[in-house]
């Protein structure tokens, strides 16, 4: 067999041979998190939880006027640019 062939099984031997195993450790991570819960746990937190509002929302329809007050004002301000534009 060549050379590159036979690492290759022997490659693939030992990942079968690693995945196989009946302990695996921990990552390093998973380690650093258990470590720091063992001493500290964490807060539970609710699934979805709400963020923290900054302040009240608009309503959609103040929100809409204000949309369309700012259509209307651009479509007068470029009526009035074309109509005092020199033909």
């Amino acid at each position: 067999m060549p050379e590159h062939e036979h690492n290759d099984h022997e490659r693939e031997f030992d990942l079968r041979w690693a995945e196989n195993a009946e302990h695996k450790e921990p990552s390093a991570r998973a380690r650093m998190l258990a470590a720091r819960w063992k001493e500290n746990p964490p807060e539970p937190q609710p699934f979805r939880a709400d963020p923290d509002q900054a302040g009240p929302r608009r309503s959609s329809w103040v929100s809409t006027a204000v949309v369309l007050g700012s259509v209307a004002a651009i479509i007068l301000l470029l009526g009035y640019v074309q109509f005092r534009a020199p033909y």
